[in-house]
């Protein structure tokens, strides 16, 4: 399974061994930021929120620019900067002792992230077919939560408030890990360039630009279905899982930080079989399925929820059991939505269709955490688990409306050749 998985192209391979090598440095930290900026750099808990919300607030900003210019420049010349910015400000929060220069640090962290996502799915997706694209972008994502989980491990194990150095030596560590990318990029100089001929801009107003993907009938359903299914899937683990798990559950930290280890295992172990499955299959079908197996996990987390303290480890087994129904639909998302917005974009505006897709995560993550902690704390937790099992079912139903807009070809009913090489580079 895992030879199938795998790009034709050692282009291709070599990329998504650089989406691991950062994903590791990426997990040294991803746990331990509000408890960095709180119990390390003494931070207050509303200016730590503050902080990490204006990350996020600034990244989506810059989001469109980033499309915008990898469309009009080529991916590359878009992504080696922004690594390299993204390291120095991931490397500089080790050296963070105040607000003020923890508000510059993520300002510099957010403009180098703007644009890596996007990018780096843009690269992929023109080293890849279509016929392959659904395989590829799933294995890139087991990568990912393989190397996030592999690097909380090794910090989990190193970390100590008490001793702040091994809090600045997993930033620096970061930063390096944000290195591994672009240095094998380099290594790569036909890859990530501009893949159109002609800048749709030169062909006359709304020829190009975020217009012309927003009159997209198909794509602007699909960024519909993505803004209600992650506002009541992805945006609400960190906040909405976590605050129901502990206050209503009454379940420890420690139970949530082995219900988000099961929630990688999951991913890890059944990501290729997945997609094994999926192949040649409805993709708005898939969709329609994820809705149905994210409502399942809260129904599950619900459940705890009922039994609370009556049954302390069927609790914990409850929430342990959410995360990782949870992580089982993620491999069905992670696969199909960036091959489904590739098969729809042209390659004169394939960066502004990643930007979008990528903008829908934050900001679903703006609405998600904002709405989570109100309907936690109405009718004990009832609401929100009403509100969020009710979205996701809500965005299957958005999925299967889509199935009528798409080719066979772009639903994955159809199987596409693989190229045998790389769109031609354009200079410029």
């Amino acid at each position: 399974m895992l030879r199938r998985a795998l790009p034709a192209r050692p282009e291709a391979r070599r990329i998504m061994i650089g989406t691991l090598l950062s994903a590791i440095g990426r997990g040294l930290t991803l746990p331990f930021l509000f408890i960095y900026l709180t119990d390390v750099r003494g931070l207050g808990d509303a200016r730590a929120g503050l902080v990490i919300g204006w990350f996020g607030a600034v990244t989506l900003a810059l989001s469109p620019l980033g499309g915008t210019l990898i469309d009009r420049f080529g991916a590359r010349r878009v992504v080696l900067p922004c690594l390299v910015v993204e390291a120095i400000g991931t490397g500089s929060l080790a050296l963070v002792d105040s607000t003020a220069t923890a508000f510059g640090v993520m300002t510099l962290i957010a403009v180098g992230s703007s644009a890596i996502w996007a990018g780096q799915n843009t690269i992929l997706a023109s080293l890849t077919g279509d016929g392959e694209r659904q395989r590829v972008f799933g294995l890139n994502f087991a990568l990912l939560n393989l190397g996030i989980g592999v690097g909380g491990l090794i910090s989990g194990a190193v970390v100590d408030v008490a001793h702040p150095v091994t809090f600045q030596a997993i930033y620096v560590l970061d930063a390096v890990s944000y290195l591994m990318p672009g240095l094998i990029l380099l290594t790569l100089p036909h890859v990530g360039h501009r893949l159109a001929k002609d800048r749709a801009e030169d062909a006359g107003p709304g020829a190009g630009g975020y217009l012309t993907v927003l009159r997209d009938r198909p794509f602007r359903r699909l960024v519909i279905f993505g803004l209600v299914l992650t506002t009541c899937g992805y945006a609400q683990i960190e906040v909405g899982f976590a605050a129901y798990s502990v206050r209503v559950v009454e379940v420890t930290p420690r139970v949530v930080a082995w219900a988000l280890a099961g929630n990688t295992v999951m991913i890890v172990l059944s990501q290729l079989l997945v997609i094994r499955r999926m192949e040649g299959r409805s993709r708005t079908g898939a969709l329609a399925a994820v809705g149905a197996v994210f409502a399942t996990a809260w129904l599950v987390l619900g459940a705890a929820g009922v039994i609370g303290t009556g049954n302390a480890l069927l609790a914990a087994l409850g929430v342990v059991a959410c995360s990782a129904i949870f992580g089982f639909g993620e491999t069905m998302l992670s696969p199909v939505m960036p091959a489904l917005t590739n098969a729809l974009a042209t390659d004169e505006l394939r960066g502004r269709y990643n930007a979008m897709s990528s903008m829908i995560f934050g900001i679903s993550g703006v609405i998600g955490p904002v709405t989570a902690g109100p309907l936690i704390g109405a009718a004990h937790g009832r609401l929100w688990v009403a509100v969020v099992v009710g979205g996701c079912l809500t965005a299957s139903v958005l999925a299967l409306s889509l199935r009528p807009l798409l080719t066979a070809a772009q639903d994955g009913r159809a199987a596409a050749p693989v190229p045998a090489r790389e769109p031609e580079p354009v200079a410029g």
